[in-house]
């Protein structure tokens, strides 16, 4: 049984990209259902426990069972997002065990945001695993990883500083639209969805009293309740592109798989506004607007990766903090993979035995192969067994003796005593 996390993240794929692997919530289960199945149709693969966490900067399948179903993951996901294996691997990253639960636990904890310390990851990856369990894809190894991810996260926000310097993409929107509008009091701000991103967003512009906000969602009645927290109007969906020019702010982020804004509505917009400036800023993956805008002149189109410079700032005084969680984390990598071993004592040296297996069986091979020639060639059939024997006994010590032999004083004391252990065992208890 081993632990594998496959992913891509703003740090290894391009938005575009991720685009193509965002898996909205209600996807998870049936998306999850056709991993289990694509896996389930190799035999050794059934069984496999497995979630997938999809955001805005990353989509990552955390899988538990046989190491070896990992290659029809890979394969399984590239085909999903309609991409070449090859590609996919190129931008993707793969994480087996320790470093596949450090992993999660730095995710959940902020650490591994494009904004660090950021607290929505938390609350994505319980959405994760909630689904992950109706769909019946979550067994006992990754329930565990995932309980444990969220006590470590939590002691690192009940611990440490992580959060307390941190800059949202909701807070670097507004600061990157002061830069462009004098006055955001002056300004017409409009919402594209009714998310908890744009709830966020909405809540950082509101402060800043602008003239009027809008509230544009495909449900209207969800789209009512958020503009009731701001007094803001509500839009239909199909009614943005007669309305935009009205905006001097747009903020988008959807779930749609297609863009919501497209370059004529913004060019006809930029027309009626007779060009002055128009602010946009699309959260979403995939893109909610087209990214044709962004050549436009009186267009400022920016996207999640965009805002990551703006971001990233008080690094200084987040080190601190950071370390303090790398501690924290070190110590839940450990206590899990200590629970992994007690649940399957050979788990941390399967792939130990199987080298050593391999090379005894390569050794024996050499020397079955000696043997044979000479035994053509008539020679001594007490002789050929004689160097047989002692070719195996050479091959299976030289590495003991060469490490007696060089090592430093501590090194062979060491040596020493395992060597002893392993080959200077009780006669009475020799089978022969």
């Amino acid at each position: 049984m081993s632990v594998w996390a496959l992913g891509i993240n703003h740090n290894t794929a391009p938005i575009d990209l991720r685009g193509r692997f965002a898996f909205a919530l209600d996807q998870i289960a049936p998306t999850l259902h056709g991993l289990r199945t694509a896996l389930g149709a190799s035999h050794p693969h059934r069984g496999i426990e497995s979630a997938i966490i999809s955001t805005c900067n990353r989509t990552e399948v955390y899988c538990a069972g046989d190491p070896m179903a990992l290659d029809h993951t890979l394969g399984w996901l590239a085909q999903s997002g309609g991409v070449s294996t090859d590609l996919l691997r190129s931008h993707s990253y793969v994480l087996e065990d320790g470093p596949a639960a450090r992993h999660a636990f730095r995710v959940a904890s902020g650490l591994d945001s494009m904004v660090l310390g950021e607290p929505q990851i938390l609350g994505q990856m319980k959405d994760a695993v909630r689904a992950a369990e109706s769909a019946g894809a979550l067994g006992s190894t990754l329930n565990q990883l995932f309980q444990r991810s969220f006590a470590v996260a939590k002691e690192v926000r009940t611990s440490t500083e992580i959060g307390a310097h941190s800059i949202s993409m909701a807070a670097a929107a507004v600061r990157l639209a002061s830069q462009i509008f004098e006055d955001l009091g002056e300004t017409k701000v409009l919402f594209i969805g009714a998310g908890e991103m744009v709830e966020l967003t909405a809540t950082h512009f509101a402060a800043r009293n602008p003239q009027s906000i809008a509230i544009a969602n495909r449900t209207l009645e969800r789209g009512e309740r958020l503009a009731a927290r701001f007094g803001a109007e509500v839009l239909r969906l199909a009614d943005l592109p007669e309305r935009l020019h009205e905006f001097d702010i747009v903020v988008s982020c959807t779930a749609s798989t297609l863009p919501i804004v497209g370059l004529g509505a913004v060019e006809r917009a930029l027309k009626k506004r007779r060009h002055r400036p128009m602010f946009m800023v699309d959260l979403a993956v995939p893109r909610d607007i087209e990214p044709e805008v962004k050549a436009l002149r009186d267009v400022y189109l920016y996207t999640v990766d965009d805002l990551a410079s703006v971001v990233q700032t008080a690094q200084a005084s987040r080190q601190a903090a950071v370390e303090q969680a790398e501690v924290i984390i070190d110590a839940g990598v450990q206590s899990f993979m200590h629970w992994m071993d007690q649940r399957d004592p050979q788990h941390g040296v399967v792939p130990l035995i199987r080298q050593i297996q391999e090379q005894t069986d390569q050794w024996r091979a050499i020397e079955m192969a000696r043997a044979r020639r000479r035994l053509a060639r008539g020679e001594d059939v007490d002789a050929v067994l004689e160097a047989l024997s002692r070719g195996l006994s050479r091959k299976m010590l030289h590495g003991t003796m060469a490490e007696l032999r060089a090592s430093d004083a501590e090194a062979r004391d060491q040596t020493a005593r395992t060597a002893s252990r392993l080959f200077l065992r009780s006669q009475s208890k020799n089978p022969l």
